[in-house]
């Protein structure tokens, strides 16, 4: 699919320069501020979503699986508007509108988002009505619907109405004395179109239903009603099936669900609050209630009403989605993973040890004789838990520092830190209260970790801790000895079974006294303290990746081998491009594994010819960020980071980038790296247009699946 808006200068003239015999008069250098080298953040992301859904197609994946890659296509759209499209209308109302390094400007960017999303989410529909759904119904998992009810199951569902639904639903005529209510962010809702006069003698026609948030969206039928197998119905059916009776001596002419989604991003004044803990509790409750960016409606809603709702709303018709089915598709979830249907879902993972870990007790005294590297999921994250847990038993355990974005507060590693709190170590947490949508975790977090005696800050204003890193401060035979935790995800043991993220344990005496240099700096005030292998963000990290570039362009310019391999979840910062465009004209060989957005344009002759973008979409969320440099003279560099080649990242959050040393761990990072480069099924090649080709096998080629080859190499599925 070619993006729409594609260059026609840069990008054309770099096909054509490809065809043609070469110039006499050498070509002026290219001007690496040209918009048509770059591509647009938004349109790039929505690109991803658009990978994401058409994993749902791809029938080597169990049916269960392909079900859950069209929700999440469904939750990511949801965030996508809540943020991404919010954030863009909101330059437009507040006459802030700024074109980035591509020139467009949020009008144009709106429209293509328009045109894309819609053409994607009839996709989505079709998806789901002609293949998912029939395909689910052959192998017993059934959805029924209301013309598809027998005498049995009407009874029973009247029956289900009655006592569970309509205690909890509160319908709302809508006449002067009752407005159009306030609907929460993503709610289901149903609008009524209503005949008759009531009690009251008013008969405004209208009323709106919301949808009660305490039940589940699908609801199982018992076996004795239903027949075998796992038959559900939908809460919306049910609802409609008994409209009638919501509206006593009127009659129901027309049903029609509808959801709108709002801007959900907060904002607090981080210059201006004297709590940052109390100001998100206040902003918390706005986000349910933002700005209107989007409204979904039933497909055979009539125009008049949604004409009345994008009025109520203030949205124009390019933001209207009519839909065939749920409009909240997100709420299916919980049919993925049904316990009755294992032959439709992924096998049970079985994740392994590093030899060094198997059955030995003592992991200090592991990680004092060398580091040890894990990927999750493939390689389990217990270690680490494990790695606190003991830390908060051990009475040779002075302190514990940590940070945490998204963790739970209820997750094993904080059941540590209050456990060592309360045995009276020296407990430091820093928290960040925003990360996104996990604001309200967090705060509950924070008070939990207080009321067991731990020290608890929030980082530092106006700049998010997106590090993950944890210190350990022991005493061996009279002397502090530290030790650290460092890694590209979240102390979430959950996510660490479905990300991909990377973990080092390590007692590394300059990593570890960087480490706590750093948490100095987060906690107390100073000077920014200079770091002996530690590259952290804003202060060190982008100019160390930039020095980094530099020196395999420098390698390249003076005849010497140079590579670059950058594995990250997304590549936006303009720095970073001119610097890769600027070592693909020396000649330097770049591999970027980019998973998401990327507005770097590869492929383009004298710019970006030496450049290929791939991302992998597979099973798990590729989520590490991992940098390769071949640098010169056998001298091989690998770094880990909690940070992408993102502004956000580089200039406005606390992050760290750590060396992966020892050529034995530098080799097999190259070879994990190397696996992504080589994958033919799950790998799509971004092209100079903006749009993605998918990777198949080609004449006698093996297929070769990346996150199969590691599942082989460093676990095993039971």
């Amino acid at each position: 699919m070619t993006l729409p808006g594609a260059p026609e200068n840069l990008v054309e003239a770099a096909l054509e320069m490809t065809s043609e015999a070469p110039a006499v008069v050498a070509p002026t250098p290219p001007d690496l501020n040209d918009p048509s080298l770059y591509i647009h953040r938004e349109l790039s992301q929505l690109q991803f979503n658009i990978r994401v859904l058409e994993q749902a197609f791809d029938e080597r994946y169990p049916l269960l699986e392909r079900l859950k890659f069209l929700l999440i296509f469904s939750s990511n759209l949801d965030e996508f508007f809540e943020i991404r499209v919010a954030g863009l209308k909101k330059q437009i109302n507040f006459a802030r509108e700024q074109a980035g390094p591509d020139g467009l400007l949020p009008p144009q960017v709106l429209a293509q988002i328009s045109e894309l999303v819609h053409e994607q989410v009839a996709r989505q529909y079709a998806a789901l009505n002609d293949l998912l759904l029939p395909q689910l119904a052959e192998h017993g998992v059934r959805f029924i619907r209301r013309h598809e009810w027998n005498t049995k199951q009407k009874q029973w569902v009247r029956r289900f109405f009655r006592e569970e639904i309509v205690p909890l639903i509160v319908p709302i005529g809508l006449d002067p004395t009752h407005p159009f209510p306030l609907l929460v962010n993503k709610s289901l809702n149903f609008i009524v179109e209503l005949e008759g006069v009531d009690a009251f003698g008013r008969d405004s026609g209208l009323a709106i239903i919301p949808a009660p948030r305490s039940l589940p969206r699908v609801i199982r039928m018992p076996d004795e009603i239903a027949g075998p197998g796992d038959n559900f119905v939908f809460l919306s059916s049910m609802i409609h099936a008994h409209a009638d009776d919501l509206f006593s001596g009127m009659k129901v002419k027309g049903f029609y669900q509808f959801r709108l989604t709002r801007n959900a991003d907060l904002s607090v004044d981080t210059e201006d609050v004297e709590d940052l803990a109390r100001a998100l509790r206040g902003e918390l409750l706005s986000r349910r209630y933002g700005d209107a960016v989007r409204l979904e409606v039933a497909d055979n809603c009539p125009k008049h009403l949604t004409d009345y709702l994008l009025r109520q709303f203030g949205l124009s018709e390019a933001e209207l989605y009519e839909v065939n089915g749920p409009v909240n598709l997100t709420r299916l979830f919980g049919i993925t993973s049904l316990p009755s249907r294992p032959e439709l879902q992924h096998p049970p993972l079985g994740q392994s040890l590093p030899k060094a870990l198997v059955d030995n007790e003592d992991l200090f005294r592991v990680v004092a004789k060398q580091d040890i590297l894990l990927l999750h999921p493939y390689e389990s994250f217990t270690p680490v838990v494990d790695f606190l847990r003991r830390a908060a038993k051990d009475p040779h355990v002075l302190a514990i520092r940590q940070t945490l974005y998204r963790t739970g507060a209820n997750s094993e590693m904080v059941d540590a830190l209050v456990e060592a709190a309360r045995a009276g170590k020296e407990v430091t947490v820093v928290i960040e209260l925003r990360a996104r949508f996990d604001e309200e975790s967090n705060l509950q977090l924070a008070s939990r970790l207080q009321q067991a005696g731990a020290v608890v800050t929030y980082g530092v204003v106006g700049y998010k801790t997106h590090a993950k890193m944890l210190l350990i401060l022991r005493r061996e035979n009279g002397e502090l000895v530290r030790y650290a935790h460092l890694g590209t995800g979240n102390y979430h043991a959950g996510n660490a079974r479905l990300y991909t993220d990377y973990s080092l344990l390590t007692s590394d005496e300059a990593l570890c006294e960087d480490v706590a240099k750093l948490f100095a700096q987060l906690i107390g005030m100073g000077k920014t303290l200079r770091m002996k292998k530690l590259l952290h963000a804003p202060f060190t990290l982008k100019k160390g990746m930039l020095d980094l570039i530099q020196r395999e362009t420098t390698n390249a310019q003076a005849g010497k081998p140079a590579h670059i391999i950058a594995k990250v979840n997304g590549l936006t910062d303009e720095k970073i491009i001119r610097a890769l465009y600027k070592a693909s004209q020396a000649g330097v060989k770049i591999d970027l594994i980019v998973r998401g957005m990327c507005c770097l344009r590869p492929g383009i002759a004298g710019v970006s010819h030496n450049i290929q973008v791939r991302s992998i979409i597979g099973r798990f969320l590729e989520h590490s960020r991992v940098y390769y440099f071949l640098n010169h003279g056998g001298e091989e560099l690998a770094f880990m980071s909690s940070a992408d080649w993102m502004e956000r990242n580089l200039d406005k959050r606390v992050e760290t980038c750590f060396p992966v040393e020892g050529k034995r761990l530098t080799q097999r990072v190259k070879k994990e790296l190397d696996v992504f480069l080589t994958d033919n099924t799950q790998a799509w090649l971004l092209q100079s247009d903006g749009s993605y080709v998918r990777q198949n096998p080609s004449g006698n080629q093996t297929p070769r699946n990346a996150q199969a080859t590691l599942l082989e190499r460093l676990a095993a599925t039971k």
